[in-house]
Formats: structure tokens, sequence, C-alpha cells
């Protein structure tokens, strides 16, 4: 399914947010408060868009490196930045020894993991002591009018956008009922806690809700 997509998920992504998951992965870039020379590992990259946000926070001293289990998505992104190392990888299981990253994160991939609390495990696996796991995911807003406007949107509009840009409706769909399903805030704290041993773990919901960053230190 993301394979199908790829050559036009960033359009797609940019309509049906109206650019707002930029700001999203600034927002992710700043929780973690990366420094020059970290190790940065980001998991379902996708092209790469916040793995690039990352290498520019890093510089050249750093190290960044994406991963993805769709080897066209990992195409597409060594051709937008050809300095970060990109390679095709499952997060629930990893091909990087313990403590190897000061900082490893997936935006809007860990609903779609077969297993979810084990790619949070693998994620904190890699991480040092000290370091931060960073999740971003949608979420469902707080505020009942918000909710029934976003759940509106959501249920009927974006399918039908994102199959129009994209000519894959069924995969939108998907996208908007994985969304719909997985939990937000106190409950996805909840599930990091049973994942992974952290010793704090924060969150904010980002505009009004529909989307959610998680920031856990090892």
């Amino acid at each position: 399914m993301f394979a199908s997509i790829a050559s036009r998920y960033d359009r797609a992504n940019t309509i049906l947010s109206a650019g707002v998951h930029h700001r999203w992965r600034k927002a992710a870039v700043r929780i973690t408060d990366p420094k020059p020379g970290d190790r940065i590992l980001d998991c379902a990259t996708g092209t790469g868009d916040l793995a690039i946000a990352f290498h520019k926070a890093v510089g050249e001293r750093g190290v960044v490196v994406g991963t993805d289990f769709t080897p066209e998505m990992i195409e597409l992104a060594r051709a937008k930045s050809p300095s970060i190392r990109f390679e095709v990888a499952d997060v629930t299981k990893l091909p990087y020894p313990d403590a190897s990253f000061d900082v490893a994160s997936i935006a809007f991939g860990i609903r779609n993991v077969g297993d979810p609390r084990k790619g949070i495990s693998e994620l904190a696996r890699v991480v040092r002591s000290g370091g931060r796991v960073v999740v971003l995911e949608f979420g469902q807003p707080a505020n009942r009018f918000v909710r029934k406007l976003y759940d509106f949107y959501r249920a009927r509009i974006l399918p039908i956008v994102g199959g129009a840009i994209t000519g894959r409706q069924d995969a939108y769909r998907y996208l908007e009922s994985s969304a719909a399903r997985f939990p937000c805030g106190d409950e996805f704290v909840a599930m990091m806690r049973e994942s992974a041993t952290f010793q704090t773990i924060e969150y904010e919901p980002l505009t009004f809700g529909v989307a959610y960053l998680y920031c856990a230190t090892r």
C-alpha cells in the first residue's frame, strides 16, 4: 500500500494537512533539543522529512539514519538528501546495537506497526541512557466541537482527496481508520510504559489534538 502511494506521498501530506505537518515535525525536533554531533535514528521515515529536519539541527558533525520498511519510500528519501543514511529496516527488528543513538524517533508510523509495543521497545533499546525516544502520531481532539469537525473531515473528506491525489482511496481509508482507533494522550503513555523503562514521559497535543507529540527520556 505504501509503495503504491510513495511517489505522491509528500504532495498528499501537504495538501491534506494544509502544510501543518511541517510544523509538527519542527516541534518534534524542538522537543528533543538535539546538539551538534548527536546521533539520530528516525524510523518509519517515509520520504525523510523528519530525518532531514534533524540533520539540519545536528549539523555535519552529527549522524542521522532514516529507516523505513518500504523500499520505494527510501529511494525517494535518498534522492531528497544524499547526505543522510537511509536504510530499509523494520522498527520491530532494528539492526543497530544497544545504546547507539542519542535520539530515536518515529512520526506517524507507530500506529501502522503490527506490534507497536515491540516497536517502542526497539526504539528504547537503541537509545543511550539519558537519550530520548520521540513519537509523533495522530490523536483525537479533546474539544467535542473540534472533534466532530475533525472526525467529519477524516472520515468523509480525507479519503476522497487523498484518493484523488494518489489514485488509492483505499489507502487513505485505511490511514483514516487506523488513526481513529489508535490510543492517544495518557493511553499511549501507558502503552509506552508497558513497552520499555523510561525515566520520564511527557506529551503535548498539537493543533487542538489532531496530533500528539510524546518525548520519553531513557
